[in-house]
């Protein structure tokens, strides 16, 4: 994989790039960077053009310095084909990149292939969201960051039982990113993508693309019968539910995630 920049609405985007064949753009959760996708990196990249979005104000991207519309996500979504030289793709996302993944499949349909996406919703944020989340970043902006304690709610937000028990890797991998996190970004990122989250399933009603939704069984932020709501407003959407898994499915569960994304792709 290949580091390469692009310019965008919400600033300058790190992507890692490798492979060739149809392209195959991956867009993870929040607090997360493309890393999350290394899994499907390896698997696809032999036949697939794969590229991993540090998302707006994460990872090796520019931070933010303002909130942002969803719209505006989808928007980076196309500067990065242009960029790039990629007329069509399939989109994969997670979560944030779940939710602007429908989002830009509703708006440029002419640039969509088909559409993967895991553990998110088209809903907008009830109230333990608007509250929690927010005093999270509140708490710590005050403390100077997300270590120590605060690293404990990122993870049971984003891991389940089976994770926490047996994949301490995932543990690991979360416990990093969140404690790198740019605070500051996240703020911005935070409040757009979660509290002030817009309500899709009208706009996700439009929909051509064929398009998979993946829940998983343990996902405590967005739970099965949320994402199923997502999939019911997309017409002819497909819907898969995870065994074993949380919020965080191409990394807690690659060897089942990679096979549903490949028998989707190929059909």
């Amino acid at each position: 994989m290949k580091d390469q920049y692009v310019e965008t609405v919400l600033g300058r985007i790190h992507l890692r790039v490798g492979g060739e064949g149809p392209a195959m753009v991956c867009w993870p959760s929040l607090l997360m960077d493309g890393t999350l996708w290394n899994a499907q990196a390896a698997y696809f990249a032999d036949r697939f053009r794969v590229v991993l979005v540090d998302p707006p104000g994460h990872g090796g991207s520019s931070p933010l310095t303002r909130e942002f519309s969803f719209t505006e996500c989808a928007q980076v979504v196309v500067q990065i084909l242009d960029a790039l030289g990629i007329d069509r793709a399939h989109l994969l996302g997670n979560s944030w990149g779940g939710m602007i993944g429908g989002t830009f499949a509703a708006l440029h349909p002419d640039r969509i292939d088909r559409a993967v996406l895991m553990n998110a919703t088209a809903s907008p944020a009830g109230l333990r969201h608007r509250l929690e989340y927010p005093m999270l970043v509140v708490t710590a902006r005050l403390l100077g960051g997300l270590r120590g304690p605060l690293v404990g709610p990122v993870r049971d937000a984003f891991l389940g039982p089976t994770s926490k028990r047996d994949r301490p890797e995932c543990v690991a991998f979360v416990n990093d990113l969140a404690s790198q996190a740019d605070v500051g970004s996240v703020r911005h990122a935070v409040t757009s993508v979660v509290p002030k989250r817009p309500d899709q399933r009208e706009l996700f009603g439009s929909i051509k693309a064929p398009v998979l939704v993946v829940a998983g069984r343990e996902d405590a932020t967005f739970p099965v019968a949320e994402s199923r709501a997502m999939a019911d407003a997309i017409p002819g959407a497909r819907f898969a539910v995870l065994e074993n898994t949380a919020h965080l499915a191409a990394l807690e569960n690659p060897v089942e995630v990679n096979s549903l994304i490949e028998d989707f792709l190929v059909q």
